[in-house]
């Protein structure tokens, strides 16, 4: 059987004010990754100007900016060039956000064993967590 490294890889764009994620995002985030079920690979900092220009910033080189403490990227990089290109279209003239990637380690043996069945995944959705919560509450409320 294959032996995977890593498990799948997800991106989450989102978008704040001001040029820093709030505090909370980052405890958020952190306490997340000491659960174990995912890793942080990449993390990076994306702001268009109110003209369009895009400037892009690898948290790991803004000494000054985002505190993630202990937490190492396990893959600095692995965020192409055409993917923050993609994600950087996203972000509003005069806004920020942050792109952040992450490995769903809890899905890596699944992966493997997948992988060495011959099975291939043919489609991966996600539905956000606003747009569950509030299909559960019309339901509940729905039946009430």
């Amino acid at each position: 059987m294959p032996e995977f490294r890593y498990g799948p890889v997800e991106y989450t764009l989102v978008g704040f004010e001001g040029e820093r994620p709030d505090a909370s995002v980052i405890d958020a985030l952190t306490e997340m990754l000491e659960t174990g079920h995912v890793r942080l690979v990449d993390f990076l900092l994306i702001a268009k100007s109110d003209a369009g220009e895009v400037t892009v910033i690898e948290v790991e080189d803004d000494p000054d900016g985002i505190d993630l403490g202990d937490i190492a990227l396990a893959a600095s990089g692995i965020t192409g060039e055409d993917d923050i290109a993609e994600f950087a279209e996203l972000v509003p003239p005069g806004g920020s956000a942050a792109l952040v990637a992450v490995e769903l380690t809890y899905q890596r043996e699944l992966a493997r064993r997948l992988a060495a069945s011959g099975g291939v995944v043919l489609q991966h959705e996600r539905i956000p967590a606003p747009v569950v919560n509030a299909l559960i509450d019309h339901l509940e409320n729905e039946g009430a």
